[in-house]
């Protein structure tokens, strides 16, 4: 197991779930004080386990840590975007990081909203997954505007 400072500098002192800030001052007792997720779990297909994408260890505020459990990790998109049907966000990148290609994440009701999802997302990723390059492109089609992420 790795020391909370060395996972929290990795990970710039954010909660690799919430995206928000952990105080490195802050006791390890507190529900917002820093706390080391050891992701175990394995995904579907070949075995392959999510600490190839995401690390061994990651940083979290130990609400998020405990809320999470021993499961899936879940990384949710902001309230803020006007997404139908986004994807789930860990299931898209670890696919897209194993099979390359393109996945589509969410369908948006205008080309705003598409342009501030994917912006917010390749923000998110950058952060996410930090060794891995992702793009995004904006489908039109039926009304609605498809938002697609490219590995």
């Amino acid at each position: 197991m790795a020391n909370l400072t060395d996972v929290g500098e990795h990970d710039g002192w954010r909660c690799w779930l919430c995206d928000e800030p952990v105080d490195s001052e802050m006791s390890v007792n507190d529900s917002r004080g820093p706390s080391i997720d050891s992701m175990t779990t394995k995904s579907k297909g070949k075995n392959k386990s999510s600490t190839d994408v995401f690390g061994a260890e990651r940083l979290a505020h130990r609400d998020c840590n405990t809320k999470k459990g021993a499961v899936a990790p879940v990384v949710e998109w902001p309230d803020r975007l006007f997404v139908v049907d986004p994807a789930p966000i860990i299931g898209s990148v670890e696919r897209l990081a194993r099979k390359g290609g393109r996945e589509v994440v969410a369908r948006c009701p205008s080309q705003e909203d598409a342009t501030d999802a994917a912006d917010w997302l390749i923000d998110r990723l950058s952060r996410l997954t930090p060794d891995l390059s992702f793009s995004t492109q904006i489908d039109s089609g039926g009304g609605q505007f498809l938002l697609v992420l490219n590995s």
